[in-house]
């Protein structure tokens, strides 16, 4: 008999509670990158603007080239 095998997993209750919290800081954590790229993108076009002219801007690499 191994103890590890055969342990107890974590009860449904348990999971269910963990799978919230996880889906719960997934969106905060997606939102919080939303607003980060947003903020760069302000500030960027600041600088431009600071600078006089438009900077060639490299592709998004979280836009899936889309």
């Amino acid at each position: 008999m191994d103890p590890l095998i055969d342990a107890p997993g974590p009860a449904p209750k348990d999971l269910e509670r963990e799978n919230l919290y996880l889906r719960q800081r997934v969106a905060q954590l997606t939102d919080d990158v939303s607003s980060l790229a947003a903020e760069a993108d302000r500030l960027r076009q600041t600088l431009e603007r600071m600078r006089g002219r438009v900077a060639a801007r490299r592709p998004d690499p979280l836009s899936g080239g889309q």
